[in-house]
């Protein structure tokens, strides 16, 4: 079995609770995606999710990766971000910036088109 350990380190999992956290799962998105450069939101069973964590970790950047699947409140986030989405694919979702970038196919687009560095620069995730 091939051993992952080195490629988690560079995630910073779970968000901070607080007692003023808001209590509407769009808000409470949208707070974690204004309090740091780079989100990801994911659960720990999705390939796509891991996909995405290992592209960023090999660009050198540290993510905020928040597993909804941990999370005792992970369903309604998760029901949040499938209304956000229109019903797409709740999973992986990137913010960049505080903006949504969205899931895998739009990270994967950006990366190739080149416009996912610059936003990463922008966002303070990557300063090389």
């Amino acid at each position: 079995m091939h051993d992952d350990t080195k490629y988690w380190n560079c995630y910073s999992y779970n968000f901070p609770i607080r007692r003023s956290m808001a209590t509407d799962p769009l808000e409470r998105i949208e707070r974690m995606a204004s309090e740091n450069a780079l989100v990801i939101l994911s659960k720990s069973s999705c390939c796509m999710c891991h996909a995405v964590k290992r592209l960023f970790c090999g660009m050198g950047v540290n993510p905020m990766v928040y597993e909804l699947d941990e999370d005792p409140t992970g369903k309604e986030l998760e029901k949040a971000l499938t209304r956000l989405l229109c019903g797409g694919s709740a999973v992986p979702i990137v913010f960049i910036g505080g903006k949504l970038v969205g899931s895998m196919d739009r990270v994967l687009s950006s990366h190739i088109n080149g416009t996912l560095v610059p936003l990463l620069k922008e966002a303070g995730a990557l300063w090389l």
